[in-house]
């Protein structure tokens, strides 16, 4: 994919509305590549005028302020607000919700004061614009889907709507897990069980989540984070239910049901 960068654009005498924040497993890892795939895909079809700040993007630093280590988050934070700064960047949307948390509680205390959204409030604001058009029957039409959520994107930023109202959209049946909304299960990612072994225990947490996930019977897992993605797949994977029960994220959905 051909998707300019903000350095091209003010080459150019152009400034983007909208800076699309790819984050480190959008980048690097395979299976979030496809998110950030289908999340640009949308953003294409939809008009928006967006840019990436490619090579330029360093880790927003989340993962070594939580891992306890302060000097290097602000080290890291502060090249990334010069940066953002010095591009004059207002809008920043993005898929991953550690990102969305930490730029948009946590820098502006530094100097970087911007407007961050997570990629399901911007699908929603787009299908309500009417800048998203999808499929009449599309391929989610009445298929059982359960939505996960994030732990930084409903309980430490209070988004439960949005997400659900985008796959609302897409005319499905949409059924909860028991523990769903302020009182979900974290995967496990957001507790590093995804970078490391787990502690002594009777069972993993991303192999418990899956499995309530699978008990409602749904044959869509959707997410809204790539490390959530990446749990629920190997617990899915775990419980031998890889033939029947599918984990996307929303945007990949959207990206499928969308008319060309």
């Amino acid at each position: 994919m051909k998707i300019r960068t903000v350095a091209e654009l003010v080459a150019g005498g152009q400034q983007p509305d909208v800076l699309f924040w790819v984050g480190c497993a959008g980048s690097f890892d395979q299976r979030a590549q496809k998110i950030t795939k289908a999340f640009a895909t949308i953003l294409n079809k939809a008009g928006v005028n967006y840019a990436i700040l490619g090579k330029e993007e360093m880790c927003t630093g989340d993962p070594v302020r939580r891992a306890g280590n302060e000097f290097m988050f602000q080290l890291m934070a502060y090249q990334n607000i010069q940066l953002l700064n010095n591009y004059g960047i207002k809008k920043i949307v993005t898929a991953c919700p550690h990102c969305f948390n930490t730029l948009k509680n946590e820098y502006p205390v530094l100097g970087g004061a911007y407007e961050v959204m997570h990629h399901t409030s911007f699908l929603q604001q787009l299908i309500d614009e009417g800048k998203i058009r999808l499929k009449e029957g599309g391929s989610f039409k009445g298929k059982k889907i359960t939505f996960h959520d994030s732990c930084y994107l409903g309980r430490a930023n209070d988004i439960y709507e949005a997400p659900r109202k985008v796959l609302e959209a897409l005319d499905a049946e949409l059924t909860e897990m028991k523990r769903c909304r302020s009182n979900g299960l974290c995967c496990g990612a957001g507790g590093a069980q995804m970078f490391k072994e787990e502690e002594k225990g009777s069972s993993r947490v991303n192999a418990d989540r899956s499995q309530e996930a699978i008990s409602t019977g749904a044959a869509v897992i959707a997410s809204a984070c790539p490390f959530c993605n990446t749990m629920l797949t190997d617990g899915v994977k775990m419980a031998e239910k890889e033939e029947s029960v599918e984990v996307l994220d929303i945007a990949e959905m959207i990206a499928i049901s969308m008319q060309d």
